[in-house]
């Protein structure tokens, strides 16, 4: 099992950016599937970004698509997410989550397929 702790969350106005990061401790990220999920007050988690076990594929909801970037520092054993240009419904409390296995393209989007979630960190945009 890994050990999943998230950093980098704040306030920030619109327009602004953030960078969070997901350090891993217990095993190496680079043998997990990765993603980042956002959840506010009453609704479910919702995907963000997810990247496969080799670091090749990454995949972004269309409403972060071309503002956030997800990678991962192998020597680090972190994953980040950048966040660029945020806007107030980007705010939510983040999550990154990992499975130990090369989840197919269709399931990398579902919750349900991750095993190991992280506390969370809250981002929170203001206009």
């Amino acid at each position: 099992q890994v050990q999943l702790v998230e950093s980098g969350g704040g306030q920030v106005q619109a327009g602004g950016s953030l960078r969070l990061a997901c350090t891993a401790s217990g095993r190496t990220l680079s043998s997990y599937s990765m993603g980042w999920f956002r959840q506010t007050p009453g609704k479910e988690r919702e995907f963000v970004a997810a990247i496969s076990r080799n670091g090749n594929t990454r995949r972004y909801d269309d409403s972060v698509k071309g503002r956030f970037t997800m990678s991962r520092d192998s020597a680090k054993n972190t994953l980040y997410l950048q966040m660029d240009n945020l806007k107030p419904e980007d705010t939510a409390a983040y999550y990154c989550a990992a499975r130990q296995i090369l989840l197919p393209a269709a399931a990398v989007v579902d919750a349900k397929q991750y095993d190991d979630w992280g506390q969370g960190t809250q981002v929170t945009v203001s206009a």
